[in-house]
């Protein structure tokens, strides 16, 4: 056990111990699974199993409560695997290193895992606390929420059978969720050949790194630079002036992540070295000038390197730069509805050289507005499209319309105002939940999400705010003894 099983409550940062000792990449949950049932068979509880992998338990309601509606408490398994770069950490093998840091508790040099290991370990504290009082009650927990939702897509026929469900994948302790964003992802593939490296050329690699990155939906309207663009504006720059020659590029990871890191490998005319490494110069201070209130940690650094032996063609190289120059990125709109509220939004989230001869661009659009969410995946298409990509999208899904009017919902406002004496914060959220497919299958649910205060989520700075875990606890207990 680690120093944060020490903490309180203890059923629940015991659970959450044991959580982040068990891989549990997106699409590789076999372990965790494993586990859920295992704690299921050692206490006892009914379970069963869906064919993608989703768990539901369920238990009967303590003594008194038998004529209370049913609560599902729901949860996802998977755990963004996002590490500093001079970090050496296997996802697939190796436990969270937790550690307490002041008032919040933290990975070493990884994400942590609290999305949504958090909400996984106080689903089990529920079901195994025999203090707990509550009705009927099922936890759901479903694998790949992070890369595709889809165990809430591929949810089994009859894993649920409550009226209420309770999402514990919200972050910020004292706000109830009632709606979230729809997303879906557009991926432009260029195809490439490589040329003979020119001689007489100098070669350097320029790394973009220590950015804040974060979640693609909840932290997009901080204003965190995309590592992406950064290093393409400088390869942009590049190109005007330089004959500059691209060999290669490689930034970010994940779709629903802001890229931290990026970079690229290049090539400029011997005779214009010098030249060159003076607008280099000027380009990073103008960078870190522009970047100075957002982002205090960023960096920039080139290193000469040996000469290559290819470089990348010229017509890819030039549709490359300036679709990911010219592409949409950020906030798109704000929310007219609830003031405050991003709307819609797009993230260039990875750019990779992939076999094959192709370059795959992965960028991820969302909205609380079906059309709107339209309308952006088209812009971004348009500008891979004119630039020469063949362009694909996923499936996408749905967002979840708020319903103010829920009953589940007036009964958590109270429950928080009586425990804390003051009223809780109601609003929908640009990330996506798994919601909107829960309504899609069982269009009656009332449901509402919240969760203890998380920080820096899907980064290497993902953090959980210990003194908010047990303010989430007692909202939980509250409501399923209310409810």
């Amino acid at each position: 056990m680690s120093e944060i099983t020490s903490l309180e409550p203890r059923i629940v940062w015991e659970q959450f111990d044991a959580i982040t000792r068990v891989p549990r990449p997106s699409k590789k949950e076999g372990r965790i699974i494993d586990f859920l049932v295992e704690f299921a068979k050692k206490h006892n509880i009914e379970y069963k199993k869906d064919a993608i992998g989703n768990v539901v338990m369920r238990k009967p309601a303590t003594p008194g409560f038998e004529q209370r509606p049913a609560v599902i408490l729901q949860s996802h398994m998977d755990m963004v695997c996002e590490k500093n770069s001079d970090v050496e950490f296997d996802f697939d093998n190796d436990p969270v290193r937790t550690r307490i840091d002041g008032e919040w508790v933290r990975a070493e040099g990884t994400t942590l895992g609290a999305d949504c290991g958090i909400g996984m370990a106080a689903a089990l504290a529920v079901l195994i606390d025999p203090a707990v009082e509550h009705g009927p009650l099922e936890a759901l927990f479903t694998v790949d929420e992070e890369t595709g939702l889809t165990g809430a897509f591929e949810l089994g026929e009859g894993m649920l059978r409550g009226k209420y469900l309770v999402n514990l994948d919200s972050e910020d302790e004292g706000e109830i969720f009632i709606g979230c964003a729809g997303g879906i992802d557009t991926i432009a593939t260029f195809h490439y050949t490589m040329e003979p490296a020119p001689r007489n050329y100098s070669f350097f690699r320029v790394d973009v790194s220590d950015l804040l990155g974060g979640h693609s939906g909840d932290d997009i309207d901080k204003g965190r630079v995309n590592s992406n663009k950064t290093v393409a504006r400088l390869i942009w720059d590049g190109m005007q002036s330089f004959e500059m020659k691209l060999s290669y590029f490689s930034g970010g990871n994940l779709r629903n992540a802001i890229p931290r890191e990026a970079y690229v490998i290049f090539g400029v005319p011997t005779r214009f070295k010098e030249e060159f490494l003076k607008r280099y110069r000027l380009f990073a201070a103008d960078l870190e000038a522009e970047f100075r209130f957002r982002e205090p940690n960023f960096k920039i650094t080139l290193n000469e390197m040996p000469e290559v032996d290819e470089v990348l063609d010229v017509k890819t190289q030039f549709a490359l730069i300036y679709s990911l120059v010219g592409v949409p990125n950020g906030v798109i709109a704000m929310s007219f509805a609830m003031p405050g509220l991003v709307e819609t939004s797009t993230n260039l989230a990875s750019v990779k050289f992939e076999e094959g001869n192709r370059i795959v661009v992965t960028s991820s659009q969302r909205s609380s507005v079906e059309s709107a969410k339209t309308y952006v995946m088209q812009m971004v298409e348009s500008v891979f499209a004119l630039a020469g990509a063949d362009v694909a999208h996923s499936d996408g899904y749905p967002g979840w319309a708020p319903d103010p009017a829920s009953k589940l919902l007036e009964t958590t406002v109270e429950s928080y105002k009586r425990l804390f004496g003051m009223e809780p914060k109601v609003r929908a959220i640009h990330a996506g939940l798994e919601c909107g497919l829960f309504l899609e299958k069982y269009p009656d649910l009332e449901m509402v999400s919240f969760g203890p205060t998380l920080r820096g989520v899907h980064s290497p700075d993902e953090r959980l705010e210990i003194a908010t875990v047990p303010k989430f606890w007692d909202l939980l207990l509250e409501l399923l003894k209310t409810i």
